[in-house]
């Protein structure tokens, strides 16, 4: 008897633990109400997100996705832009995933968006929107800085609060050679894709793509996956 009772506490704590290991640690302890971060000002002064212009979430709704690695089907997930974390609720409780290669892959139903989690060797590592996906991959990057707040330094001046910004998405094409981030022109691409530089001149004479416009990357990058 004694033996059953054992196996089942051990089996029970092996289920507990495999269900705590998707996520790092409580972003708040408390009531079912969302609450937010906070973050410590240069002034010393301790801002909660609700306290800053501008927001860290691209969409402070939580959207049901399906996490890679997780049995469950449907979790309510965002992404926030400024700690580069996808956020998640589990009994009313908002948590952080960790940042791990099973956990990889975020993919929210409605609307239709997936999350990646990459290794580009650089410091823009993490999570990454994905545009296209095929033998060539295109993924964007949303960043999200901090501005401190400001006093006025003369009466001609207001003070400035603190700010959420976002900055310009960052592109990177993902190719069988690595990342080619933010490219500028064709002869970049060319280089990369020097076995299809005929067919390609030819596409880039006709497309007149534009390398800061995110519809013709994406289209650029089909174009380049059926050849």
């Amino acid at each position: 008897m004694k033996r059953i009772i054992a196996s089942t506490f051990l089996l029970a704590n092996i289920f507990c633990l495999a269900q705590q290991q998707i996520v790092s640690q409580n972003y708040a302890i408390g009531g079912p109400q969302a609450t937010y971060y906070t973050l410590q000002s240069s002034t010393g002064k301790t801002l909660s997100y609700n306290d800053i212009l501008g927001t860290p979430y691209p969409n402070k709704n939580f959207a049901y996705a399906k996490i890679s690695g997780t049995p469950d089907q449907q979790i309510p997930v965002r992404y926030n832009s400024y700690n580069d974390e996808i956020e998640f609720k589990k009994d009313d409780q908002v948590l952080s995933l960790l940042k791990k290669p099973e956990y990889s892959r975020i993919e929210i139903t409605s609307p239709k968006q997936t999350f990646v989690l990459l290794e580009t060797s650089d410091e823009l590592s993490g999570y990454f929107v994905e545009l296209v996906n095929g033998k060539n991959n295109l993924y964007k990057k949303i960043k999200t800085k901090f501005i401190e707040p400001a006093i006025a330094s003369n009466s001609y001046t207001s003070d400035r609060p603190a700010t959420f910004k976002t900055s310009d998405p960052i592109y990177y094409i993902k190719t069988e050679k690595g990342f080619i981030k933010n490219p500028k022109n064709a002869k970049e691409i060319i280089a990369q894709f020097h076995d299809e530089k005929e067919s390609l001149t030819t596409f880039f004479k006709s497309s007149k793509i534009k390398f800061d416009k995110e519809e013709d990357l994406i289209k650029l990058v089909n174009f380049l996956n059926q050849n």
